[in-house]
Parts: C-alpha cells; sequence; structure tokens
C-alpha cells in the first residue's frame, strides 16, 4: 500500500503538521510525499531527509505558489493513479485541499483521524470530542486528514528518499491569488508551540487582552491563544482562536485565563500534558478537565503571576 502525503510549507520551510502526517501514513504502507510550489527545491530535499519517506514528488510550478486547492487537488488526483491513500495534516490547507481530492476521486473523505487501526479503519473525535468513533472504508483509495497532535513526529533527519519531479496538471483557471495580510510574530507557531497562553471573554477588551495575556506569554516563551467568544467579539485575530472550529493543540502548558471552558474550546486543547486555569468563577467547566486551578480575580492573579516569573 502507498501513501501519499500532502507536504505543508511556507517560507522554504517545511512545517511540523506534515511530520505527524508522516507517522501516520507510515503506519498504512510505503510512504510518499508530495511538495508542490514555485521554487520549492530545497523543501524536497528537506522532505527526502524525513525518516520513513520512500519517494518526494516535486511539482515545481508557477501554478502551486500559493497553494491554491484548485490547482492542488487534480495534481493529487494524477498522482493518486499509483497510489493507495491520500493523507493531508488537519490543518486550513489540508481541509482545503483534502474535500477536493475526495470529490474527484468520489471516494467518502475520512476526517481528522486519531489512529490507524488497519488499512482501512480509523478512529476520530465526534461530538466535539466527547466521543470516539471507529470507522471503516469500503472505498479503494482512502482520502484522509490527520489530526496532529495525536500522533508522534517523525524524525527530521534520517530519511535518503528518491526525488523524483512531476509536471502537474498546472493551472485550471478555476481561481487566482489576489493577495494575502500575514501577521508575522516573534513568538512560536500556536500548533507547535510547548507553551500556550490563551485568553477568553473575561478579559473585557482587546486592550486588556494585549496588556494581561502577551506579557505573560513573553516571560514563558509562549504561543499566545485564545476562545472563539475572545475572537468573536475583537479581542484577538482569528488565527489565535483554539478550539473546534480553530486550532487544535496538545503543548505542554496550556494557561487558560479567563475562559470558561466550552466545549467547542475544550475541544481543542483537552489534550495539553498541563492545564492550568485561571477563572473567578469556580464552577467553571475549564476547572473539570485543568490540572491547576486558580480562582480569583484575573485582573489582580495575571499581573502578580507574570511580575513573579
Amino acid at each position: 500500500m502507498i501513501a501519499l502525503v500532502l507536504v505543508e510549507h511556507e517560507g522554504g520551510q517545511l512545517k511540523d503538521a506534515t511530520l505527524a502526517t508522516v507517522t501516520a501514513a507510515s503506519k498504512l504502507g510505503e510512504v510518499h510525499l508530495l511538495v508542490a510550489g514555485e521554487n520549492v527545491g530545497g523543501v524536497a530535499e528537506e522532505a527526502a531527509r524525513i525518516a520513513g519517506v520512500a519517494k518526494v514528488h516535486v511539482a515545481d510550478n508557477a501554478a502551486y505558489a500559493h497553494g491554491l486547492a484548485e490547482n492542488v487537488a487534480p495534481l493529487v488526483v494524477e498522482l493518486m493513479q499509483h497510489c493507495d491513500a491520500f493523507l493531508a495534516p488537519a490543518t486550513t490547507t489540508g481541509k482545503n485541499i483534502a474535500p477536493r481530492v475526495a470529490a474527484l476521486l468520489d471516494v467518502m473523505q475520512i476526517s481528522d483521524i486519531l489512529s490507524v487501526e488497519g488499512p482501512d479503519t480509523f478512529t476520530r473525535p465526534i461530538y466535539a470530542g466527547n466521543a470516539i468513533a471507529t470507522v471503516q472504508s469500503s472505498d479503494a483509495r482512502k482520502v484522509i486528514t490527520v489530526r496532529g497532535t495525536a500522533f508522534e513526529k517523525a524524525a527530521k533527519e534520517g530519511g535518503s528518499a528518491t526525488i523524483e519531479q512531476t509536471g502537474g496538471t498546472g493551472d485550471t483557471g478555476l481561481s487566482s491569488f489576489v493577495g494575502q495580510e500575514v501577521a508575522h510574530s516573534e513568538r512560536p507557531e500556536l500548533t507547535s508551540a510547548n507553551i500556550i497562553v490563551s485568553g477568553g471573554r473575561a478579559l473585557g477588551s482587546s486592550e486588556q487582552f494585549h496588556a494581561l495575556i502577551d506579557p505573560l506569554a513573553d516571560k514563558l516563551g509562549a504561543a499566545v491563544g485564545a476562545s472563539r467568544a475572545a475572537v468573536d467579539a475583537g479581542y484577538a485575530p482569528n488565527d489565535y482562536q483554539v478550539g473546534q472550529t480553530g486550532k487544535i493543540v496538545a503543548p505542554e502548558v496550556y494557561i487558560a485565563v479567563g475562559i470558561s471552558g466550552a466545549i467547542q474550546h475544550l475541544a481543542g486543547m483537552k489534550d495539553s500534558k498541563t492545564i492550568v486555569a485561571i477563572n473567578k468563577d469556580e464552577d467553571a467547566p475549564i476547572f473539570q478537565v485543568a490540572d491547576i486551578g486558580l480562582v480569583g480575580d484575573l485582573f489582580k492573579l495575571v499581573p502578580e503571576l507574570t511580575e513573579k516569573l
């Protein structure tokens, strides 16, 4: 069985989400990677060094420069003539491309898998993570998205895969890249950070959110996250959102400040190794999953904690 993995990359660097997906793919059989983009020779060489990878397919074409799903999906379908499964990280990019691939192949997508139980059997969360379903697919070819926090990351070094160029299908003309606004931060990326400090609606305003959360995160070398309520209220940008409709994280330490613990948020962070909750409501649901709970006024406790670090 051959499993084709979509390599996510940005700025010439391979993203960590790919490594966890390689681990999942290795449980199915021989692992091939797809690197699509423009001037991606360096990324292809980096991908070829990943432990457990047999082959790297490289589609170096201006049509793939911005990862437009309308262009990448037909490329994947072409390569799937020789592969049995397509796996992509369950990220914004993966969730954009995988459903199109499934539709073009006329198969059911298996989303957000947590484990590989067999060549056609997987587990995935349902009901916001409150239940785990075991699903079995009878499709000849599988299209799968992988929850990165559920699998160990494959080693970045140790592999010696062959690199093979592919012409690809080029520009389909269905969409065009207009522009992007990228937020740059010195802090770690949310999905790969070891420590995350998240703020909720209780912070009251964008000014107070950043005045309290940012200094604490800086002291800890942590990434900054937010609940959906905080994002919807305009306290933090959308890419900070942790939860079922945001980013799924599992850091070593997750500090939840002023977050009540709605089921939607818990689904995105409850696999964290250590959860610290700061909330004035001692009955808040967040305390049911917290390893350390601090009941009190966050406007007093957080500055005090920051000062003592």
